[in-house]
């Protein structure tokens, strides 16, 4: 395994865009199927730029999850440590879509749900430089939930470099905001690189004050924190400095998995360092690592599907 290597656990799912904009889930009639999940998306991303990425999660044995697998191998991300559960099927995720590229999701759970420590090979984490836990579902119920955090504090405990995003979604934690807190509490707590977009600072912190948000995620624990701001760019702290870094101006069609190739470009851009864990206090490197990341974010804003939309390597590191 080459000692730059990536690791994203997570879920692996059907993202089923309706493609009769401006009509709700009620009233579409058509809809394009794209692989998605957030750790995928990501590792997606750093294997599209030519790094090692490793994802771990499960599947249905079903053609929803040969196709997923396909497209990820297709990318060059290295499924060994997929799993494919011929018991319970594909999560699907429906997403409809507005004009201006925003979204609102129906989740059909299915296999990812029941990833559990055992389905993880715990050698994965001892060879990775990089672990990377960004799950919209993982922290919803056991037994994954149990296998993520365990899995963090594993890797905490053996010095890797862990990033973090809590990757908020309403209608999954709707009226459970309170132990989604509690939990992104627990995960920050373990990471390096934490990022939120900033309408998950106000419900994590209780403030959308870049500087006072950052403050908080600071004293919980994280090093690096990185806020999003959609197209004013992204605001990014090593508790010591901070600054925001302008996005470039394009016309958005779709935001899914905007987020995801932003986390995946800065790993990327991490895992090229001799060490990640001293890019921490060089925030000028930090600055430049960010304005390929909100590139790179920018373009997956103008296309359907987060990983058909990525761009080329050298559109953005030439």
């Amino acid at each position: 395994m080459e000692t730059n290597s990536i690791l994203c656990i997570g879920e692996l799912l059907i993202d089923f865009f309706c493609t009769d904009i401006n009509n709700s889930l009620i009233e579409g009639h058509s809809f394009e199927k794209k692989a998605g999940g957030a750790p995928a998306n990501v590792c997606a991303t750093i294997a599209k730029f030519g790094g090692h990425a490793i994802f771990s999660g499960k599947v249905g044995a079903d053609p929803f999850g040969m196709f997923l697998k396909s497209t990820l191998d297709n990318q060059g991300v290295d499924t060994t440590h997929l799993k494919l559960d011929k018991e319970t099927p594909t999560t699907l995720a429906f997403v409809s879509l507005t004009d201006d590229g925003e979204r609102d999701f129906l989740f059909n759970r299915g296999a990812d749900q029941y990833m559990t420590n055992a389905d993880l090979d715990q050698s994965v984490i001892e060879q990775s430089a990089i672990l990377h836990f960004g799950s919209a579902t993982a922290l919803l119920n056991d037994p994954f939930q149990t296998m993520y955090l365990d899995s963090m504090k594993e890797a905490s405990e053996s010095n890797k470099f862990i990033s973090y995003d809590p990757n908020y979604r309403h209608d999954l934690w709707n009226h459970r905001e309170s132990e989604f807190i509690d939990l992104t509490h627990k995960c920050v707590a373990l990471s390096d690189f934490v990022k939120v977009s900033d309408e998950e600072l106000e419900l994590i912190t209780g403030t959308r004050l870049l500087d006072e948000g950052a403050r908080s995620l600071h004293q919980i624990g994280a090093k690096i924190v990185a806020i999003t701001l959609g197209s004013r760019g992204t605001y990014i702290s090593n508790g010591r400095e901070s600054g925001i870094i302008e996005s470039i101006p394009i016309e958005a069609i779709d935001t899914t998995g905007a987020g995801d190739a932003f986390v995946g470009t800065m790993l990327y851009q991490f895992a090229q360092t001799e060490n990640p864990h001293e890019i921490i206090t060089d925030m000028q490197t930090l600055k430049k690592f960010t304005e390929k990341s909100n590139q790179v974010a920018a373009h997956v804003c103008t296309k359907y599907g987060a990983i058909d939309a990525l761009p080329e390597k050298d559109v953005v590191f030439g």
